[in-house]
């Protein structure tokens, strides 16, 4: 059987393939002559991670498709209940990226805390003649030991990054619509674990406690965070956005950061990519990254092997 993994998969996933007796090919095709590859090679299994789309003209008209997997959590790409009713199998990899995504997150907190992504931009054209200058105007950094998280959405990797607070010395507050409480279990160097239950709150709550404030939801119709939700929070509030692009109101963000509600925010995803809006990209109170959440090399191993160890389940 061939598996096409379109969007690339890791090593560690083309070796247990390959092992099991799988044809992988790692050939990007283009959207648009994807429907003619798959039918023409014989494709039993597509993996995606975001550059592809899955849609329901391409899942009636390749009848070879046994299995559509996405390396990742969010498969908004796919139309995995019309793929699901037409009997084929849609797999993804939840838990592999999670951490990696949390790291991600507290780079940007710290950076953010302690003006780094201003201070790597303005030392370069400036630190051998404004030294001083520099120094005093990045010289009010915050602390993250003591302050509060607020983690909007509980799922594998708001817990995650729940994990990574409470190890930084964060009080963590949380809210999921699905979750009253979760237990955290977190490991150490020599062996030790510690056990931590969070109670989720409701949202409105998070919003009010929250020093720093971090979404992990799903894409949706509407904005999770908008006017009026900034309204809600603490001034001065720091904010990361790694979830989907769409859950912050870009706009009401921007407002926010003028008006000094928000001090200062961190995006990986955005409304507009590949091609977000200027005024993000060009505003100092932003460290930005160009959705990465997940790009680490040990995320995507795991991510590999889950898949592999998925379709070699299904198909036998």
């Amino acid at each position: 059987m061939k598996v096409l993994a379109n969007d690339g998969v890791s090593q560690s996933g083309i070796n247990a393939l390959e092992a099991a007796g799988y044809e992988v090919i790692t050939t990007t095709v283009a959207q648009e002559q994807l429907e003619n590859y798959i039918n023409k090679n014989e494709i039993s299994v597509l993996l995606v991670r975001s550059a592809t789309t899955v849609r329901k003209d391409l899942i009636d008209n390749c009848p070879s498709l046994k299995i559509i997997g996405r390396g990742g959590v969010g498969m908004d790409n796919i139309d995995v209940d019309y793929a699901r009713s037409k009997g084929l199998n849609v797999i993804n990899t939840p838990a592999a990226s999670s951490h990696s995504v949390a790291e991600l997150v507290f780079g940007h907190f710290y950076g953010l805390a302690r003006y780094l992504h201003n201070s790597n931009r303005d030392m370069p054209l400036e630190g051998d003649s404004k030294f001083k200058n520099l120094k005093k105007a990045y010289a009010k950094g915050t602390e993250l030991k003591g302050k509060t998280l607020g983690v909007l959405g509980f799922g594998r990797i708001g817990q995650a990054t729940a994990k990574v607070a409470i190890g930084a010395g964060m009080k963590v507050v949380a809210f999921d619509p699905f979750l009253e409480k979760a237990n955290l279990e977190l490991d150490f160097f020599d062996g030790q674990k510690l056990n931590f239950e969070i109670t989720t709150i409701s949202k409105e709550d998070v919003l009010k406690q929250a020093d720093f404030l971090t979404l992990h939801v799903p894409a949706q119709k509407d904005y999770v965070i908008d006017e009026a939700e900034f309204n809600q929070m603490k001034d001065g509030v720091i904010i990361a956005n790694a979830a989907r692009g769409g859950v912050v109101n870009e706009i009401a963000l921007v407002k926010a950061i003028e008006s000094g509600k928000v001090s200062r925010a961190a995006l990986d995803v955005f409304e507009k990519e590949p091609q977000p809006e200027i005024q993000l990209l060009m505003n100092p109170a932003l460290s930005l990254t160009p959705h990465t959440g997940a790009a680490t090399n040990e995320a995507q191993d795991r991510i590999g092997t889950e898949l592999a160890e998925q379709i070699i389940t299904i198909l036998g």
